[in-house]
């Protein structure tokens, strides 16, 4: 059975720095795409980063590109989400999700497993 379980968020100052963890239980983590979202209070969940199965290809949201980066390590199946430069509108609850393909995708309804999310909240 598979299972997400985040960790990492906090309270930051804006231009502060955190990084998210995503701890994965189950088996074949290192077949399969992962994502992070995000979701704001009031907003829906978007994507904020993807990678592929082996870490060779990733994708970013304009929002944060050149300040967020997203990485794997299939040894110790978990995935990471460094944030550098962090802004208010960074403010949300975050979640891993797990795709059952090697490739990522940018859809929220592609992704076929979810954590329970970590709060990030930046303040100004």
């Amino acid at each position: 059975q598979v299972q997400l379980v985040e960790s990492g968020g906090g309270l930051v100052q804006a231009g502060g720095s955190l990084r998210l963890s995503c701890a994965f239980s189950g088996r074949g983590f290192s077949n399969y795409a992962m994502g992070w979202f995000r979701q704001a209070p009031g907003k829906e969940r978007e994507i904020v980063a993807a990678l592929s199965w082996s870490g060779g290809s990733t994708y970013y949201a304009d929002s944060v590109k050149g300040r967020f980066t997203i990485s794997r390590d299939n040894a110790k199946n978990t995935v990471y989400l460094q944030m550098n430069n962090l802004t208010p509108e960074d403010t949300a609850v975050y979640y891993c999700a797990l795709r059952y393909d090697t490739e990522w995708s940018g859809l929220r309804d592609a992704y076929d497993y979810w954590g329970q999310g970590t709060q990030v909240a930046v303040s100004s």
